[in-house]
């Protein structure tokens, strides 16, 4: 087997729908049937299903029953994989080899929200792989026999843009921990992470709840997504006996449990195009472990001078020997079962399907414990000669380096020594210090540190206070600030006084928010101007009284909910359970966007949804980082409708729109975008919270808060096409709107009927029913005539874009500058050779989309504002969009599931196109009356009716079908009447011809709904007009 290799084992696992999915009805795309595994393309149903096949497939999506315990167990016959199956499937063979001697790892990997830590964790009573790992380690242990001296060490870390932190510290240095190599194993290690000695299973779950717990106070602090950081729980399991010849031996496992980031793939979120992409580390360790193991996946199937990228990133470092070296490795991937993920669950059989191809060289790491003593004296000796004698100055017969760079290398690999003689040093103290005085030393120093925590839990049930909330379940309630006294102040560490609750971060003033405590009842109210603060999802202006259950937000990313278990009653609308995604959809529909159930909603429009409700807490970031940083810009989310865009898609799309607050210019970022300039704003705040001062001096190109001038749309209007189905034209000054609804001016366009030459086309030619037209060619004229814009900073250029029908180019006019209301006078005509149904769908249900933009310079209009911060700035524009649309601060309720843009553009084309029909008939009514008249005023025997029925036939037959309908009517009696005659000979008038005297009633469309849709047309008509429909022709 050492020779061979041992593939790394993988599997699968699928977890329930969640609430959300739930809600909108989604759809399943994944099966299956024992190892095998199939996911079904949700837009190709009929396409044949893609198979893959692991080690271990675990259907969990349903089949279960929930105990009174709260476990979750199969139902009789089902297929459900429990907790407990997967742990006796991949956490046995752990355990197993552990106690051989082999080094385990373990990581589990799919995107956020896919049940990675629920297969690693757990939640409640349904405990993970860790936790069971952990627990089933100490029973075996407990039974062994006495002759085994076992020693556990546990440490914790998380790296998030490649910066690496001990969860088991509550402060760590600036930028990290450093990651070193060791110079004779040639494997990466942490310097100076902390390694606690655990003596039972409970002291391992209370050092996760303190990482955990560590974690979650960090990522708050910083504003990490949690989501998008790696974490790595290591155990070293080290077992000491005697061999054969009395000599003592140690027998050291290290079990690596790796919790990896969300896996959502960079191009699907569109920052593809960012100049900036390749400046974000975000993404750059899980690409770099995709890299690895297509490598580590290419050497196992055969091919030479393959290189392993391991050093591309922190944890390919430190995964290096679980992948590829000496190490049983185990994978398990989450998979998200709805519709709305599958090219990201795809991605991920995908991935787990090349780590199944990698083979590693598992060995027992079993040596002599005196041998091991005197290789690290040994190495020790060799280490000091080195910084004492010459061997750092072999670095000065470097050729081709300068001294500067001479220098600089020897500093580093001063440092390097001095690194691995520490750590050295430290291997040794632990070697001379007795495994029962570390476990003690350990449990004191944690004792210590948390009586805080201890006490805190005892108090939950007794006294009011604010419970944490975050993205990550296992972060929700890690956290509790309480406020039993009269009066409590929240606030910096850096006030004066110090509060009595510290918060840091994002947007948190010195003297943030002050609690008041009046006999049980609390109140809340801002600490001083401009703190920024939200109870349930409405900003904080002044004194409130907060209810059981409610969402409080200080800051960009403190989120909490109050809890009053002396007062429980919960305010209006509140859930019995409150949860993260509940605070934010809150905050969303403050803001404006419509969060209600998804079940009616397209699987574009779910994503829309979701995505709002993703990214309205990182622009609150951005916005605050912005402030911080002092970069006079700010961001606001906005749906973009399908018209409104430019390309193909046709889907409303959730953007990012920056403003300069100097100048008014703005950008429209795609979501991907805006993620990938989240993560590098993050990273800017931090070098500052840092104290680099390099970054005063950042370069404009490398700012992520920087871009060229661009054109920037100002809004759209549509004109719809259902008069061209009729041979009418299309007249009308149409109001140009912006995302919001906004009217930013009024466009003049023309679309009519004209010949190939473009010239105007006689009434004659109109149609009833546009079938007629099939088969026929059709050229019509698009006209843009002129356009009034509202806002003054447009002046420096505008032009409209627009494309007709299957184009795939947009139409440009051209760019008029110095002006307001340009006068383009643009015309252009389309041709169709031959019309066919795709082109009267085109007509009735289509429209043309123009897309109006203005011409951005990058200058700035006021010298006074650059003396203003940008928070003064921000809170101007604030105050000034009140002024100008007061009561409408906010955005008006956007609803996902109708793009309502273009609702009153058509009811309004529709109405001109049934007026202008209306117009035509009345004409044609009127010019039959007189005939009629005319033939009624004549003596009897002068009243022809061939004249007549000729002249009625004329007019009739020009308009439509309703009308040619009761002419042929009339025809058929007239025929009859001639018939009568010729039979009888009698040139007298007959009873038959005497009932033609009489007034002959013919129907217009009005008084006949009943074909051809007149109904609508009806009924949009009289609403349009007020008029009842009493129209008839007499004859």
């Amino acid at each position: 087997m050492a020779d061979k290799g041992e593939s790394v084992k993988v599997a699968v696992r699928v977890r329930p729908f969640n609430q959300r999915e739930k809600d909108r009805g989604a759809k399943l795309i994944i099966d299956m049937n024992g190892t095998q595994t199939r996911i079904q393309n949700p837009d190709a149903p009929k396409d044949e299903p893609k198979m893959f096949a692991f080690d271990y497939s675990y259907w969990s999506h349903d089949g279960y029953i929930e105990q009174d315990n709260g476990i979750l167990e199969p139902k009789p016959g089902s297929k459900y994989a429990s907790q407990k199956r997967v742990f006796q499937d991949l956490g046995q063979g752990v355990l197993d080899n552990a106690f051989k001697g082999f080094n385990c790892s373990l990581f589990a990997y799919g995107q956020t929200g896919s049940g990675k830590s629920y297969s690693m964790v757990g939640y409640g009573e349904n405990k993970g792989i860790v936790p069971i790992t952990c627990d089933e380690l100490f029973k075996t242990m407990a039974k062994s026999g006495a002759d085994v001296k076992y020693q556990i060490t546990f440490s914790m870390l998380e790296i998030y843009n490649e910066q690496v932190r001990d969860l088991l510290q509550k402060v760590n240095p600036k930028g990290g921990l450093q990651v070193r190599q060791n110079p004779k194993l040639g494997l990466f290690y942490v310097q100076d992470l902390k390694k606690v000695a655990v003596g039972s299973y409970k002291e391992i779950e209370k050092r996760i709840a303190e990482g955990t717990s560590n974690r979650t106070v960090a990522s708050t602090n910083m504003n990490a997504t949690s989501s998008r950081a790696h974490t790595v729980v290591t155990i070293t399991f080290d077992q000491i006996s005697k061999n054969e010849s009395g000599q003592e031996t140690k027998k050291t496992s290290v079990i690596n449990l790796v919790d990896l980031a969300g896996s959502e793939r960079a191009d699907s979120t569109g920052a593809t195009g960012d100049r900036l992409k390749e400046g974000a580390n975000i993404n750059k360790s899980l690409s770099a472990l995709g890299n690895v193991i297509s490598a580590l996946a290419d050497l196992s199937m055969g091919k030479k001078k393959i290189m392993v990228p391991y050093r591309d990133s922190v944890l390919t470092k430190l995964l290096q020997n679980a992948l590829g070296g000496n190490s049983k490795t185990i994978m398990i991937a989450a998979l998200s079962p709805a519709d709305i993920n599958y090219d990201e669950t795809l991605g991920t059989l995908r991935y787990a399907d090349r780590a199944k191809k990698i083979k590693n060289k598992a060995v027992v790491n079993e040596n002599p414990l005196d041998k091991l003593i005197r290789e690290l004296r040994e190495e020790n000796e060799k280490l000091k000669k080195a910084l004492t004698g010459g061997g750092v100055g072999a670095v000065d017969s470097g050729a081709g380096m300068t001294a500067e760079e001479r220098e600089k290398m020897r500093k580093a690999m001063e440092e390097e020594i001095r690194a691995q003689l520490m750590a050295n040093q430290e291997a040794l103290g632990d070697m001379g210090t007795s495994w029962e005085e570390k476990v003690k030393r350990d449990q004191e120093e944690y004792d210590a540190d948390n009586k805080e925590k201890v006490m805190a839990d005892a108090r939950k049930n007794k006294e009011p206070h604010f419970t944490n909330l975050n993205e990550d379940p296992l972060l929700s309630g890690m956290v509790s600030h309480f406020v039993s006294g009269s009066q409590t102040t929240i606030g910096r560490k850096d006030a004066d006084p110090a509060p009595n609750i510290t918060l840091n971060g994002l947007s948190i003033q010195k003297n943030h928010a002050v609690v008041i405590n009046e006999s049980g009842e609390i109140s809340l109210k801002p600490g001083g101007p401009g703190a920024k603060i939200k109870v349930n999802g409405s900003p904080l202006t002044g004194p409130r009284v907060l209810d059981h259950l409610d969402r409080v937000l200080f800051g960009s990313s403190h989120m909490y909910v109050f809890k009053n278990p002396m007062k429980p009653k919960k305010g209006d609308g509140t859930p019995d359970k409150v949860d993260w995604d509940f605070a934010q959809k809150e905050i969303a529909q403050a803001k404006g966007f419509a969060t209600g159930a998804m079940s009616g909603l397209t699987k574009d429009q779910q994503r829309a949804q979701e995505q709002v409700l993703e990214i309205l807490p990182l622009v609150s970031e951005a916005n605050a980082v912005s402030e911080e940083l002092n970069k006079h810009k700010s961001f606001e989310v906005v749906l973009i409708s399908g018209a409104a865009q430019e390309g193909s898609g046709k889907e409303t799309k959730v953007m990012v729109k920056m403003k300069n607050l100097l100048n008014g210019n703005t950008w429209l970022w795609e979501r991907g975008k805006f993620m990938n300039r989240r993560y590098l704003m993050q990273d800017l705040y931090q070098r500052w919270l840092d104290g680099d001062e390099e970054i005063k001096n950042i370069s404009k190109e490398a700012d992520p808060f920087w871009e060229p001038t661009e054109d920037v749309l100002i809004g759209s209007c549509n004109a719809f096409l259902q008069s061209l189905g009729y041979y009418l034209d299309f007249d009308d000054q149409l109001a140009v709107t912006d995302y919001k609804g906004t009217e930013e001016g009024q466009m003049s366009v023309v679309i009519a009927p004209c010949t190939q030459a473009g010239k105007a086309v006689d009434e004659d030619k109109f149609v009833d029913d546009p079938q007629e037209l099939v088969g026929k060619p059709y050229h019509y004229k698009v006209m843009i005539r002129n356009c009034d814009v509202n806002k003054a900073r447009f002046s420096k250029g505008l032009f409209v874009k627009y494309r007709v029908y299957n184009e795939d180019t947009y139409n440009q006019t051209p760019t008029l500058s110095g002006t307001l209301s340009p006068e383009w006078n643009h015309s252009r005509v389309i041709s169709i050779p031959s019309v066919s149904q795709d082109h009267l769908d085109y007509f009735e249900n289509g429209s043309i989309t123009f897309l109006l933009f203005g011409v951005q310079e990058d200058e700035v209009a006021d010298s006074k504002l650059v003396k203003m911060t940008t928070k003064e700035l921000r809170e101007m524009e604030s105050i000034k969009t009140n002024q100008e649309r007061p009561g409408l601060s906010q955005r008006r309720m956007t609803s996902f599931g109708l793009d309502s843009s273009g609702d009153s553009s058509q009811l309004k084309a529709e109405f001109i196109l049934l007026q202008k029909k209306y117009e035509r008939l009345e004409k044609k009514e009127k010019r039959m009356q007189e005939i009629c008249k005319e033939w009624e005023g004549k003596p009897a025997e002068q009243q022809q009716y061939e004249p007549f029925y000729r002249a009625v036939s004329a007019v009739a037959y020009s308009t439509g079908t309703k009308l040619k309908t009761r002419v042929h009517l009339l025809n058929q009696i007239l025929h009859g009447h001639k018939k009568a005659k010729a039979s009888t000979g009698d040139n007298n008038i007959t009873k038959t011809e005497e009932g033609l005297d009489k007034p002959y009633v013919i129907p217009t469309k009005e008084s006949h709904p009943d074909t051809n849709g007149d109904n609508k047309m009806q009924d949009i008509q009289k609403k349009a007009t007020g008029q009842k429909s009493t129209t008839c022709i007499i004859l």
